[in-house]
């Protein structure tokens, strides 16, 4: 290993010389050539990456990035910006990568290719959501703004999906609430009821996590009808067990095996949503079920 990072970092020495090269003006050569000193830079990055050189690596896609530019090649410029994205996860350094990823999405809408723009803060997003999710929740946000003005619809119910996702996991609940509703609006419009359903139930238990069962209620007859029997019967008893104040039911009701399956983020807030009279599920299951917060 030792061996193979030797010989990359002597390549890329070499590639980084060839665009120095490149770029350097004489009595015959007026203007310096940028497209061959970026893509000199741009393999220089790979060796020096693969030789586990990260920060050398970035400095060449930033030389790149700026040949790429001075060309007006705002494309292969954002592409840059994305690798520089990977060179970081690669150094664990994925806390400052968030200028990297903004400055792609606005050079691939520069180039008139808001998709790839929209593409670049999703995949970021996808990369810091585990250890940063605020922001990643920001890169989503963007990412929804920018499908927004093409007016893809299905698309943008799919990056709605993981705002809301996201929002639940932060437990930011009012922010959820209103994502959801976003969210079912999106999928109105496409008419897919089946996803509405399953909607409902996930804003049902964001406003019961709130504390609000009649905002849960009022969902449930909004949208209900676009539930299916079971997800109908669930609903119904869950919200029975909040008016009766029955909290064994409703602790029956969140533990249905449909709710349990649904996306992870909705299958824990179901076990952590506060049980009437105040008593939590994690308690409850831990034979504390007497206990009040």
């Amino acid at each position: 290993m030792k061996m193979l990072a030797t010989k990359k970092i002597a390549e890329a020495e070499e590639l980084v010389r060839r665009a120095e090269k490149s770029l350097k003006t004489s009595l015959t050569k007026w203007i310096p050539d940028y497209d061959s000193a970026a893509d000199e830079y741009s393999k220089a990055a790979t060796a020096y990456r693969i030789a586990k050189e990260f920060d050398k690596s970035k400095d060449c896609l930033l030389r790149a990035i700026e040949c790429y530019k001075n060309n007006k090649s705002w494309f292969h410029a954002a592409k840059s910006y994305e690798q520089i994205i990977l060179v970081a996860k690669d150094a664990d350094k994925l806390a400052a990568v968030e200028d990297y990823a903004n400055k792609a999405a606005n050079l691939y809408q520069q180039h008139g290719s808001p998709e790839a723009a929209a593409s670049a803060l999703d995949k970021a997003a996808k990369l810091t959501e585990q250890k940063h999710p605020e922001m990643a929740l920001r890169f989503y946000k963007q990412a929804l703004e920018v499908i927004m003005i093409e007016d893809s619809v299905r698309q943008a119910a799919e990056i709605a999906s993981k705002i809301s996702r996201t929002l639940v996991k932060l437990q930011k609940y009012d922010d959820a609430a209103i994502a959801l509703k976003k969210e079912i609006g999106l999928n109105q419009q496409t008419e897919s009821y089946g996803q509405i359903g399953r909607l409902t139930v996930a804003l049902v238990m964001v406003q019961l996590a709130r504390g609000d069962s009649v905002e849960a209620e009022k969902t449930f007859r909004e949208w209900g009808s676009c539930c299916d029997p079971q997800e109908v019967a669930t609903l119904e008893n869950l919200l029975q067990a909040f008016d009766d104040q029955d909290p064994e039911l409703a602790a029956r009701m969140l533990a249905s095996p449909f709710i349990r399956h649904m996306d992870v983020e909705y299958a824990i807030l179901s076990k952590n949503i506060p049980l009437p009279k105040g008593i939590q599920l994690e308690k409850k299951s831990g034979g504390n079920a007497g206990n009040v917060n």
